[in-house]
């Protein structure tokens, strides 16, 4: 294996460790949204919006690598675990891009109550955490569908 591969192989990795991170400390911090004060409330947010933006650079990065790491081995674009990752990446793009920032913006125009809010918020992490582990699932075990 060549060094280069390595260290492509090594952002590859160190990328879905900040993809998937921010999301497990996401889940007890949902849980303190609901009694927080509101000028803690608002740092809650800005957190989760943190949060979120780190992961979206991040899977910028993974992917990336992502296509170089195919492109470099001997595996097909037509591997079931290949198609299946990218499957679950574009529906977990549409998911993110739905799930926390309208949410977030609703908080800050009082259209639902607070435990709505954190309700949706809490459970949109659990759904792209399971998102993110299909996929490093598929990544790692590499089963052979088709």
């Amino acid at each position: 294996m060549n060094t280069i591969y390595q260290l492509i192989l090594f952002l590859h990795i160190f990328s879905s460790i900040l993809s998937i991170g921010p999301f497990f400390v996401l889940v007890p911090m949902t849980k303190k949204m609901r009694t927080a004060e509101s000028i803690v409330l608002l740092e809650y947010l800005s957190l989760f919006t943190s949060a979120v933006r780190l992961v979206k650079h991040a899977g910028h990065v993974l992917v990336t690598t992502g296509v170089l790491l195919i492109w470099q081995s001997a595996w097909p674009w037509t591997a079931s675990w290949v198609v299946m990752t990218i499957a679950v990446m574009i529906s977990s793009v549409f998911f993110l891009a739905r799930a926390f920032s309208p949410v977030i913006r609703k908080f800050h125009e009082q259209k639902l109550s607070r435990e709505e809010l954190v309700q949706k918020l809490h459970r949109s992490v659990w759904i792209y955490i399971a998102l993110l582990m299909m996929m490093l699932w598929f990544m790692v075990a590499k089963p052979d569908i088709w």
